[in-house]
């Protein structure tokens, strides 16, 4: 199989690790990148470290979806929203399983402006992966996501949907939600908060 990596070096320290470590046995930083949480809080010279080592990963197996999704994760972080695509592409075509790819190339989409501001066919593009997202793990973020298009695309222009905002909300919350998902949504976003919200 063409996307197997069985070990690679740490993204943060260089040490040789197993591609299942989730934390480098040497500096305990993350092997993986498999949540924005990971990269929340890192410096720019760490985001462009970890970057460059999955790059090189990747010129020696470019079909790795781990490895894909990881650079997409950094290039989001980094509003480098066009690469992040990309990569989130490449991880979808080899992994169409994994909720969390569609979720965060959904974002990537959006290339930090509100939803009214963006072209219809990206807000499609932007629903149906939130939509493939929802199919494989219904998640309160994704629908609190999915809640925040219908709203400021949808119902701010006065087109009718279903479902509605108030629908994917009370939705989310049925699921579950917490604070700290609404915060960190809208900080990935680079947008205001809706009121609403």
């Amino acid at each position: 199989m063409g996307n197997e990596i069985s070990s690679l070096a740490c993204p943060s320290c260089g040490a040789p690790v197993e591609m299942k470590a989730k934390i480098c046995g040497y500096c305990q930083q993350p092997v993986i990148i498999a949540t924005f949480n990971s990269v929340q809080n890192m410096t720019l010279g760490d985001l462009n470290k970890y970057a460059n080592s999955y790059k090189k990963s990747l010129s020696e197996n470019p079909d790795n979806p781990e490895i894909n999704a990881s650079l997409g994760m950094c290039y989001l972080k980094l509003c480098l929203y066009e690469n992040a695509q990309k990569t989130f592409n490449k991880a979808i075509e080899n992994d169409i399983d994994n909720s969390e790819i569609y979720f965060y190339a959904a974002i990537s989409l959006l290339s930090g402006k509100k939803a009214f501001l963006t072209q219809r066919p990206v807000i499609d593009q932007i629903e149906q992966y939130i939509n493939a997202a929802v199919a494989l793990e219904p998640r309160g973020i994704y629908f609190y996501f999915l809640a925040y298009i219908k709203y400021d695309y949808f119902f701010r222009k006065k087109f009718n949907t279903a479902p509605n905002y108030n629908e994917c909300l009370a939705t989310a919350a049925e699921i579950g939600l917490s604070e700290n998902d609404k915060v960190q949504l809208f900080d990935i976003l680079k947008v205001s908060k809706p009121e609403e919200f």
